[in-house]
């Protein structure tokens, strides 16, 4: 049967790939890489020699339909990201959307995401959560922080380490100083940190060290 494989791949530790990512990323016939100067090196310590193609934001609107009928013809496709699900902030839903409207069975592996781990170690309640990813940076932020405002679920964003302050500035502007937050950055790499306080707090904390890598913020919902 036809069939996509959505691969997770480690977002940091290279130890956080499953036993069977490895063997799907062996035996199939193409890996889709979002880069595959990055990926290359994550596919060499794995010893896995499967041929590489490029896929990613800038062309995977041009090249969906190809890959769905090399699927169709036999071909077995995975498909990974720089780190962690791909479709998750990533290039990926395009493809997948493609391959069930042709009939192509998707199968995605279960891997790292960057957020199931922030959002469990920030303390926050996690029974009721929401994925905002990135925010956007310009047209249609300042109307997304108005509806979040009234947000009572615990919410997740992604976020670059030279833009954190100026999003934990519109936390404070309309969340209130007194939001509870966590920031955690380079979840299972080296310095790895986890940052909880109230908006203020996190806010000094990163005025007198700033911070550096990927980053994911963790925000109480309004109570």
């Amino acid at each position: 049967m036809s069939k996509l494989y959505i691969i997770p791949t480690p977002i940091g530790n290279l130890e956080d790939i499953t036993l069977r990512a490895i063997r799907v990323l062996k035996e199939v016939d193409l890996i889709l890489a979002e880069d595959t100067r990055t990926s290359g090196k994550l596919l060499k310590h794995l010893e896995v020699q499967t041929p590489m193609q490029s896929h990613h934001m800038h062309n995977e609107h041009k090249t969906v339909d190809a890959i769905c009928d090399r699927i169709l013809s036999g071909t077995r496709v995975a498909l990974i990201s720089d780190a962690g699900t791909p479709a998750i902030s990533d290039p990926g839903f395009l493809l997948t959307r493609a391959c069930i409207e042709k009939g192509i069975e998707v199968d995605c592996l279960p891997g790292a995401t960057a957020f199931v781990p922030a959002l469990v170690n920030s303390g926050l309640p996690n029974d009721k959560f929401v994925f905002e990813g990135f925010l956007p940076v310009k047209k249609g932020r300042q109307t997304r922080f108005k509806f979040l405002a009234e947000e009572s679920r615990t919410m997740i964003f992604y976020e670059s380490p030279h833009k954190i302050l100026k999003t934990l500035g519109d936390f404070a502007t309309y969340f209130g100083e007194d939001r509870n937050v966590s920031v955690s950055r380079e979840i299972t790499k080296l310095h790895e940190e986890t940052v909880r306080g109230t908006v203020s707090e996190v806010i000094a904390h990163f005025e007198n060290k700033p911070p550096k890598g990927e980053i994911v913020v963790v925000v109480e919902g309004k109570k």
